[in-house]
């Protein structure tokens, strides 16, 4: 058995060239141990998307959202269709009171509220509603595809 530290953080040559070995345990671990699925959702598989309707991203996913929020809201809290609508989305978890700020020394994608989209085989499986303040994360709520419920994304989304 021969044990090495490397260096992760800045990412070291050594780190860099195992990254994908250690990946590949770490999710036979995960998978052996935890019962994760192998489709679990991947760090690159999740896009953070300002909530703004200037937004190219936000916009073009916005249907997608909106109806999967509907989807989870009357499957999961057994709302009718007029409780989940297009109108009462929007009000809900894209009207924010925070103003967008890019602050010098703050994060690259800015303080304000966000929707942070974990995306499979090309759609939205589920979306964390959240605020990125100065000095905190606030999770506002959380919504996902019920076919996935197996995936436990609430828990992945706080841990994440």
């Amino acid at each position: 058995l021969k044990v090495r530290v490397v260096r992760s953080s800045p990412p070291s040559s050594q780190f860099k060239a195992t990254f994908q070995e250690s990946y590949q345990v770490y999710k036979r671990y995960q998978m052996v141990i935890h019962k994760d699925p192998p489709d679990k959702p991947t760090i690159n598989q999740v896009r953070l998307v300002p909530v703004s309707f200037e937004d190219p991203q936000f916009k073009s996913s916005f249907n997608q959202s909106a109806t999967l929020f509907a989807k989870y809201q009357m499957s999961v809290h057994k709302d009718t269709p007029p409780d989940c609508g297009e109108n009462e989305f929007t009000r809900f978890l894209c009207d924010s009171p925070l103003e967008a700020e890019h602050a010098p020394n703050g994060p690259e994608c800015g303080y304000g509220s966000f929707h942070q989209q974990y995306w499979l085989d090309g759609k939205i499986i589920a979306v964390g509603v959240i605020d990125i303040l100065p000095y905190c994360v606030s999770s506002v709520y959380l919504y996902y595809d019920p076919d996935f419920a197996f995936l436990s994304l609430g828990v992945y989304s706080a841990l994440r």
